[in-house]
């Protein structure tokens, strides 16, 4: 099965002119060097050689943002396979869309010199057309995004055919109604982090002036929100409880807080976690009563009318 990606094409798309006449995809992520005979098939692997590569020339730099920008170049290099599907904003508010049709090159003079060839299509997706659990997934941070599980309704863009009801593709999920309310809690906790309990004593991680806390990528998969309190002494994991099992969820942020401990903490650098969810959960509650590394939040919802 193919994958779908969200590419960007250099901040604000800059490169993106560039891109499609040239039949590629790229990036940078200073890191000057061929890694031609370099690219194991494990990125894990990839960011425990380049990492400190980063570091050595950046040395201002965080382990969290070499590891992201690390995990990111392999997957541009390695991860992303032939006949995978890219979108590509053109910085208009359109997708171009392409196929990714060959193996890593390396352009040392050029752009974005980490590239990939792609074959694009002569075709174009407005974010209009799209979903708005889409648009959402294509507006995270970051140059890349794994848009896979909404596959049906891209390919449906691009034959021009009636959208289709856009549910989670994992099976853990038990709760499709809340899947889909917490995914979109995600977009709207991080823009209005601030305004919350935690963003009084935590930030969301960011990296040259842009949150890439949101989706942060993992050895088993992205946390939704990876946040350092704001002496740094601590590193936050927040998951998002998203319809699935509650042993699912608590085991899931366990996972990534190992993670983060193992690979991204500095020293002297503790790790929590919280997890949020939309209904009390008594499972989550008593799993943690043993975990005080966790803590559990609800969250509520409330509108009220204004007359015009």
């Amino acid at each position: 099965m193919k994958n779908y990606y969200r590419f960007m094409l250099g901040r604000g798309s800059v490169h993106a002119a560039e891109c499609f006449s040239g039949n590629f995809i790229g990036a940078d992520f200073d890191i000057h060097q061929d890694l031609s005979g370099k690219l194991p098939e494990d990125w894990r692997a990839f960011n425990k050689e380049f990492i400190p590569v980063f570091l050595a020339d950046h040395p201002d730099k965080s382990k969290i943002g070499a590891g992201l920008r690390c995990g990111f170049l392999w997957t541009v290099a390695k991860g992303i396979k032939d006949g995978d599907v890219v979108l590509c904003p053109d910085g208009t508010g359109r997708y171009m869309i392409g196929e990714v049709s060959g193996d890593y090159i390396y352009h040392p003079d050029g752009v974005l010199p980490h590239r990939r060839p792609v074959h694009w299509l002569n075709q174009t997706i407005d974010r209009a057309d799209m979903s708005e659990a889409l648009r959402n997934s294509t507006g995270s941070i970051g140059t890349i995004s794994n848009v896979t599980g909404y596959h049906d309704e891209i390919e449906k863009l691009i034959g021009g055919l009636p959208l289709p009801t856009v549910v989670s593709t994992d099976e853990t999920v038990e709760d499709p109604a809340a899947f889909v309310m917490e995914t979109h809690l995600e977009d709207f906790l991080v823009k209005n982090w601030a305004q919350t309990d935690l963003g009084k004593e935590y930030d969301i991680f960011e990296e040259d002036g842009q949150k890439v806390g949101q989706q942060y990528q993992t050895d088993t998969g992205p946390l939704d929100i990876l946040a350092v309190r704001k002496d740094k002494k601590a590193l936050l994991v927040v998951e998002l409880k998203k319809g699935r099992a509650s042993d699912v969820v608590v085991g899931q942020a366990l996972r990534y807080m190992g993670y983060v401990q193992e690979e991204l903490a500095e020293e002297g650098q503790t790790v929590k976690g919280v997890i949020i969810a939309l209904e009390d959960d008594q499972k989550i509650r008593r799993a943690l009563s043993v975990v005080p590394t966790i803590d559990f939040y609800r969250y509520q919802i409330s509108f009220k009318l204004v007359k015009a």
